[in-house]
């Protein structure tokens, strides 16, 4: 028996003497997870930024880029939202990020219907991404690691990076150039993710989902996303409702209207710098 063998077999094992606590109509699991992404700072400001200018940045993207989620989810529905925090009073000049990256809502998946909704908001406009849902050509590792008390199996794909970079934002140069080279040569990332057949659904976190278990890690470019608690079952259940508020757009009409507001700010922005020597940010 070789050892994709044994491995299937254990799959099967873990999902089999498992299964019948999750078969129950009214089951429920909530899944917390932390989200860090961080940013290439090497050529932000076109390389005209002072490094103590860019720590500073650096430092406030961090804290923008840090985030908890909550999962919430059956065999055939979840939710995944962020979790509301006390955000502390902005200080300094310069930009501000959280009102520049597109501040994400509440994301319903329906795994058997295959559709995604999401309330999304961007520079005070609310938008419902409505899209058929997505998947990743997942292909099963042989690897195995713990996280918490879940013994969980590595699987890995490759996508584009349509990550939000703020570290072309601040660049001089032709906006409309800049945009269609960063679309023509988008890049592929490698996504690992670590699943568990002990919670059967094959729920994730984000875009993430379609594997034999429950995604409890998720390491895509420079975004980590990991699973800090599980709770199956909860005494209170949570009724998981389609989000419903803004404009209807689909993602790919929604990445556009991204893309046009970024490249309007950076011209506005370049606009007014004009008459500034050296691109340095003085008072």
């Amino acid at each position: 028996m070789n050892f994709n063998t044994i491995k299937a077999s254990v799959v099967c094992l873990l999902f089999f003497t498992t299964f019948f606590s999750f078969a129950q109509k009214d089951f429920q699991g909530i899944a917390f997870y932390e989200s860090k992404t961080s940013v290439d700072m090497s050529n932000f400001g076109g390389g005209q930024m002072s490094e103590e200018r860019k720590k500073e940045i650096s430092e406030r993207m961090k804290s923008a880029l840090e985030k908890t989620y909550t999962l919430t989810f059956n065999q055939s529905e979840s939710m995944y939202k962020e979790e509301e925090k006390l955000e502390a009073p902005s200080q300094g000049r310069g930009p501000n990020f959280r009102a520049m990256i597109p501040t994400g809502g509440p994301q319903y998946k329906n795994v058997k219907d295959l559709k995604v909704l999401q309330e999304q908001e961007f520079f005070g406009k609310q938008f419902l991404i409505k899209d058929d849902l997505q998947k990743l050509e997942w292909e099963l590792g042989s690897e195995t690691k713990t996280i918490g008390q879940y013994m969980c199996f590595k699987a890995t794909a490759i996508k584009k990076d349509d990550s939000f970079n703020l570290g072309n934002f601040g660049r001089r140069g032709s906006d409309s150039e800049n945009n269609e080279t960063e679309e023509k040569d988008a890049p592929e990332i490698v996504v690992t993710a670590w699943y568990t057949p002990q919670i059967p659904v094959n729920q994730g976190p984000d875009q993430y989902w379609g594997l034999p278990g429950l995604v409890l890690e998720v390491n895509a470019g420079r975004t980590t996303i990991l699973c800090s608690k599980i709770i199956l079952n909860p005494s209170e259940k949570e009724t998981i409702k389609k989000p419903s508020k803004g404009k209807e757009v689909t993602q790919e009409e929604y990445d556009e209207i991204v893309k046009k507001k970024m490249a309007e700010m950076e011209s506005m922005r370049n606009n007014r710098g004009g008459g500034n020597r050296g691109g340095g940010g003085r008072r």
